[in-house]
């Protein structure tokens, strides 16, 4: 009984949770005269006019475009510099290390509105608005990457670092030949994680973002409206799916090294 009642609260549990997602796809293939009428989810009309709407936009491929391009030099500077970084803190002993660590791990109490402001007045200065450079720099190694990596990092031996030094590597060898190919769980937490935040950022490129051609696919949504100044719920249904469905595939196919990764680092 107590597991029929357990599987039962994590029924309901998935339910709730994925019941957004199942009305937004239903939704995104509604007219939008129909989307907020009542008990119209699996009736009605179908049809696929909302993302023939949606990608007739001029600008819309250009918003998915800047998505990918500011999200994937994220995720690749948050593996590199995060890697780099965690394994300096983990494997190599120099002055002050534990300070470091310290420092890093007191950003995690530091909310990131108040680095806001500061943040937006460094990009002003030195005229990165509306620039790739501005949506990018700020994110581009992040202090729970740093702590991820010199966590898992931790947890290999040193005696085999110490052969490869015997042997003649140098740090930088040692760091991309051998402990970067054994990192990939905590790559995959790193690079999820990192990929989930900057795509789904809306306040940052929302104010460094103030030419249209250089929004998001969120700040393209959040400013999605008819010529009346009525939202179209149709359109915007369609690009809430096109904008969740790249974060379901990228988890699909990495929730093994992410589960994995997560595990080994301690995060709970």
């Amino acid at each position: 009984m107590a597991r029929v009642v357990l599987y039962a609260l994590l029924l309901l549990g998935v339910v709730i949770t994925l019941s957004p997602l199942v009305w937004t796809a239903a939704s995104s293939f509604r007219p939008s005269g129909e989307i907020l009428r009542q008990g119209s989810w699996l009736t009605g009309t179908w049809t696929g006019e909302n993302f023939r709407a949606l990608w007739s936009d001029p600008l819309f491929p250009r918003y998915f475009l800047n998505s990918v391009v500011v999200s994937a030099a994220i995720v690749a500077g948050n593996i590199v510099l995060a890697s780099g970084v965690g394994y300096a803190l983990a494997k190599l002993p120099f002055p002050g290390r534990r300070l470091v660590f310290g420092a890093v791990l007191v950003t995690f109490m530091i909310p990131s509105l108040m680095l806001f402001v500061p943040l937006f007045v460094t990009v002003a200065f030195l005229n990165m608005t509306n620039t790739y450079a501005g949506l990018i720099l700020p994110f581009l190694v992040t202090p729970l990457g740093v702590f991820v990596m010199r966590q898992f990092i931790g947890q290999l031996p040193d005696e085999l670092l110490e052969a490869a030094r015997i042997d003649g590597a140098g740090e930088g060898r040692i760091f991309f030949r051998i402990v970067f190919p054994l990192c990939r769980p905590a790559i995959a937490t790193v690079g999820i994680l990192s990929f989930v935040t900057s795509w789904n950022n809306l306040l940052w490129p929302l104010v460094v973002a103030q030419r249209e051609e250089m929004y998001t696919l969120p700040v393209a949504l959040a400013t999605l409206s008819s010529s009346e100044g009525a939202v179209s719920y149709g359109p915007l249904m369609a690009g809430s799916l096109v904008t969740i469905l790249p974060i379901v595939i990228v988890f699909i196919f990495f929730q093994r090294y992410f589960v994995a990764g997560i595990a080994s680092t301690g995060i709970k």
